[in-house]
């Protein structure tokens, strides 16, 4: 990470993506959010963060977010219910992507969820059927990050919590594990797989050790 270059960081309004925020910042990182509503603006650019605003939905207004300073990187978490017509788990992530490797992004992360593409198998079967629009979405965005000739890791975390960190995430490449697993855990792997070459070109499950369910023996990836 060269000091004049950021980490662009879409999602960072709730949930792991503000998490994530908060850990880039004690890292020293400078980071660059895009934002869709002005309402958390206040808040991240208190904590040093550069705001640009643009829906991830509407691919001119990421391309403009993306230039000016260098990016080094991009972590997106975007996703969650569609307020009208399409969801963001795919289209505003290709948008992303498409931008990213326009502007010579090095590496791009991709929150994701258990359940998508082959760790399907993890998930119940009510589970599934209650998520499988929007798992059908985020497997089409993993599909095209992969395909961006872009370096990346995807983290598919397991069901999320939202109390303090444990310290007790893990990420494997064993896609049959399920478990639960702190924001601010997912946030912390996040910025570890950030600097860590052994998450690149990688897709990889994040559950808490403490916290598994099913098969609960499987091999860690280092992030070290």
């Amino acid at each position: 990470m060269t000091d004049a270059s950021y980490i662009f960081l879409a999602g960072a309004s709730r949930g792991v993506g503000r998490e994530i925020a908060k850990c880039l910042v004690e890292q020293n990182q400078k980071v660059k959010a895009l934002l869709r509503s002005e309402a958390s603006r206040p808040e991240l650019e208190a904590m040093g963060i550069t705001v640009v605003m643009g829906d991830a939905l509407d691919a001119t207004a990421v391309e403009q977010a993306m230039l000016g300073e260098p990016i080094n990187a991009v972590i997106s978490t975007i996703g969650g219910l569609p307020k009208e017509g399409d969801r963001a788990d795919y289209l505003g992530n290709k948008n992303l992507i498409d931008a990213a490797v326009k502007a010579g992004v090095q590496k791009f992360i991709l929150v994701s969820s258990i359940g998508s593409g082959e760790s399907v198998v993890a998930i119940p079967p009510q589970a599934l059927e209650t998520l499988k629009a929007v798992l059908i979405e985020k497997e089409k965005a993993e599909k095209h990050l992969i395909e961006s000739g872009l370096t990346y890791t995807v983290i598919r975390p397991g069901g999320l919590k939202s109390e303090p960190a444990t310290g007790n995430g893990v990420v494997t490449e064993d896609y049959k594990v399920a478990g639960t697993i702190h924001r601010a855990d997912v946030a912390q792997l996040v910025c570890q797989c950030l600097v860590s070459d052994a998450a690149n070109n990688k897709i990889l499950s994040a559950v808490d050790r403490q916290m598994m369910y099913g098969q609960t023996s499987f091999e860690e990836l280092s992030l070290t």
